[in-house]
């Protein structure tokens, strides 16, 4: 594989204060009246851990300041971990939360962030605070009712089962508790012409693909990898398309936010949000590790072009260390949020550790 970039911090690092990462900005400035939210902090966590570790890529400098992001992030999260092991999900500027509980998206993405850190936290008393949160939400994980918040929170599961925990037997129970309904969904609603595990396909489908893929291979339930294959291989169908330019070019043209794709009728091109594409970059190495199948490298290449101009419009929505906010039918949302941006770089990051030969950055 040819080689990519690694990603710069250097917008992230601007949306971030001392508190955690701003939700919103105005264009590239951060937007302070919005405040944090903790699905942000869980991702960005995970992308803070990546930076952190990778000294092979970096100066020494940049993996210090990565090494202040993981701990900004998590004291956010262990500030926003309430008595029962769920979350808050929106803290206003002013540091006051402003929820009593979270969504369930927002514990299953704490929980995803959380155990990854468990796993790659650069220092081992993160390690172990993050390991310790992470038990403490495991009730919460039992009680998450929702397959996406499902899906995240097994990610986050997978990573802290690698870490080799002394709780690994409660761990792997909770694990196949989450992956169970996914997988009956997909009993439940997949035909031959709609193998899917929703009547409606609607946000970061891929993560319920990779879910499957990453906890199936991790358990070894071979139903759950294929119910995880074969809902990627109709995803990938509903969402690689022509270029148009004749020569066997293909776009990623995830499903759009103003009208979803539901069964029998057509899927939204409009609404095109940043978080598809990483999604689709992840479900697709977790595919290729499991089969070891090289089309899903292809696959992946496709999703991360769609950041940089190969997309319906053909805007560039990445620069170095931040991206724009989606596609509309008007054009580029040319807002740079946390969401947008910290989903770019996880599937920059992921491109450049699967390359032959990793890129720095340019700062």
């Amino acid at each position: 594989m040819s080689a990519y970039r690694w990603p710069s911090l250097d917008h992230l690092v601007a949306m971030t204060d001392d508190v955690g990462v701003l939700q919103h900005a105005v264009f590239d400035v951060p937007n302070r009246t919005c405040g944090y939210c903790t699905d942000d902090v869980g991702r960005a966590l995970i992308v803070a851990c990546d930076a952190a570790g990778d000294a092979a890529n970096g100066t020494a400098e940049g993996a210090a300041g990565a090494a202040r992001l993981v701990s900004t992030y998590l004291a956010f999260l262990h500030d926003a971990q309430l008595a029962d092991g769920s979350f808050h999900g929106f803290m206003g500027y002013d540091r006051r939360w402003q929820d009593q509980r979270g969504t369930q998206d927002a514990i299953g993405r704490a929980v995803w962030g959380i155990g990854y850190a468990e796993r790659h936290a650069p220092r081992e008393s993160w390690r172990a605070v993050a390991g310790r949160m992470r038990r403490g939400a495991l009730a919460a994980v039992r009680d998450l009712e929702y397959i996406r918040s499902q899906a995240y929170a097994a990610l986050g599961l997978v990573h802290a089962l690698a870490a080799r925990p002394d709780d690994e037997l409660e761990l792997r129970a909770v694990l196949g508790a989450a992956l169970e309904p996914i997988a009956d969904a997909y009993d439940a609603h997949a035909f031959a012409d709609w193998t899917w595990c929703e009547d409606l396909m609607t946000y970061d489908n891929a993560r319920l693909c990779e879910a499957l893929l990453r906890g199936g291979a991790a358990l070894g339930n071979q139903r759950f990898v294929d119910a995880g294959l074969a809902m990627l291989a109709f995803y990938a169908a509903s969402t690689i398309e022509s270029d148009g330019a004749g020569a066997g070019g293909t776009l990623f043209v995830p499903v759009g936010s103003a009208g979803w794709f539901p069964r029998g009728g057509p899927k939204s091109r409009s609404g095109q949000q940043p978080l598809e594409a990483a999604a689709m970059v992840d479900a697709a190495f977790a595919a290729l590790d499991v089969t070891g199948d090289a089309r899903w490298r292809v696959v992946a290449q496709t999703a991360h072009a769609w950041y940089t101009g190969r997309n319906t419009q053909g805007a560039v929505l990445a620069n170095e260390s931040g991206c724009r906010d989606g596609l509309d039918d008007g054009g580029l949302n040319a807002n740079m949020g946390a969401e947008s941006t910290i989903c770019y770089l996880m599937s920059a990051i992921a491109l450049a550790n699967r390359s032959s030969t990793s890129l720095s950055a340019v700062r």
